[in-house]
């Protein structure tokens, strides 16, 4: 299994529009972020999770050929609205994109997307099948998934299991029961959009203080805003096991 980080930034990525900051007006590729999803590979398979405003830029990059499955966390826009283009795999593959989400996803995917599923069709509107899924463990690329719920200010948010690696992001607190399913991974990323206080995400020290609790092997923040501060100087300040994601890494295992 290979997962690679198609984006580590928050809702606005970094740098953010008519900013001038430290953070986004730095030359470092890794304080350059789109919005945050991931890629995971299994067997010659392809998993993507979210496809935010940036997916068209992330597909390129990473040059996908085809895609097997989308999965979805939850419904904010910087998490489904790039959804429009899986156009291009449609063409590429004659076939519709599997998509698997919860009840509220799918909900907004036929409000934001309506076109899509409109009678008659028209032509060339993105086709996919949408699957729901609930807390239920699944399968899906030759992987065992199992979600986690989490809360994401009053919303809840879906993490995702896959074997060893558990993925979480845009929350802000973590159930004792959905805790459990944490437990014994090797690699987890959690969210740490800033160092002060938000409503709705942990802060750094906030998700420092759940690895420590799980105790992975490593740990990986994402989710990043650019009041973080910059990369390097920040990856310096955590633990040996513990880093910040940024656009472009790559974890196998």
């Amino acid at each position: 299994m290979n997962i690679r980080f198609l984006g580590s930034g928050t809702s606005q990525g970094v740098p953010i529009i008519a900013c001038d900051c430290e953070i986004c007006s730095s030359v470092d590729p890794k304080d350059k972020r789109l919005r945050s999803s991931i890629l995971v590979s299994n067997e010659g398979k392809n998993l993507v999770v979210d496809s935010g405003p940036d997916f068209r830029e992330q597909m390129l990059r990473a040059n996908l050929k085809h895609l097997d499955a989308l999965l979805f966390t939850h419904a904010h826009r910087d998490h489904i609205s790039g959804l429009d283009d899986i156009r291009g795999f449609n063409f590429r593959m004659k076939k519709a994109v599997d998509v698997y989400c919860d009840k509220h996803v799918e909900k907004a995917i036929k409000r934001e997307f309506f076109y899509a599923f409109e009678e008659p069709k028209y032509p060339g509107v993105p086709e996919m099948n949408i699957h729901n899924i609930t807390l239920t463990p699944f399968e899906l690329i030759g992987l065992p998934i199992t979600p986690i719920k989490v809360h994401h200010h009053k919303m809840p948010v879906l993490g995702f299991r896959f074997k060893d690696f558990v993925y979480i992001t845009d929350a802000n607190k973590i159930d004792p029961v959905e805790m459990e399913k944490i437990k014994g991974c090797k690699v987890l990323v959690l969210n740490a959009l800033r160092r002060e206080h938000h409503i709705s995400h942990f802060t750094l020290a906030e998700a420092v203080e759940i690895v420590n609790f799980i105790k992975p092997e490593q740990a990986y923040f994402t989710h990043i805003s650019h009041q973080l501060g910059i990369h390097e100087e920040v990856e310096n300040e955590l633990p040996q096991n513990m880093h910040l994601a940024y656009d472009g890494l790559e974890i196998s295992l």
